[in-house]
């Protein structure tokens, strides 16, 4: 049985790693945009193959976005990707970042990771069905 809880403290506890998630992004954004500028993707390009071309801090940034503003990160990292030249990663971003729950889970990164490991990862093709 729970008698006291603070929710109090609690509540501030979350509200600083927010608070310091949104700070460190906003240091990783300054940093990513001077040293990067653009990533000339070829046309064409699907998901797992743009994600070997980005760099790790770009998919950091991207968790701390998600980590501290939750479903509020979602326009910015559109248009953080958009800037970048990543147009292929804004969907699979912003799904994620709408998902409940998963802020806390550096989802991006772990893609990033698979998608260096697993070198032939492609999204399967599915055929169309007309009738």
């Amino acid at each position: 049985m729970i008698e006291n809880v603070d929710l109090t403290g609690i509540i501030t506890v979350i509200g600083l790693i927010m608070l310091l998630g949104l700070i460190l992004a906003f240091a990783l954004l300054v940093w990513v945009f001077i040293r990067i500028r653009k990533i000339n993707l070829p046309p064409g390009t699907e998901f797992f193959d743009a994600l070997r071309m980005t760099p790790l801090s770009v998919v950091i940034l991207l968790d701390l976005l998600d980590l501290s503003l939750d479903f509020f990160s979602a326009p910015f990292s559109w248009i953080i990707l958009g800037r970048l030249g990543l147009e292929p990663l804004r969907t699979v971003t912003v799904v994620e970042s709408l998902i409940p729950g998963t802020s806390m889970l550096p989802t991006m990164t772990a893609a990033w990771f698979i998608a260096r490991l697993w070198k032939n990862a492609h999204l399967p093709d599915i055929p169309s069905v007309t009738r």
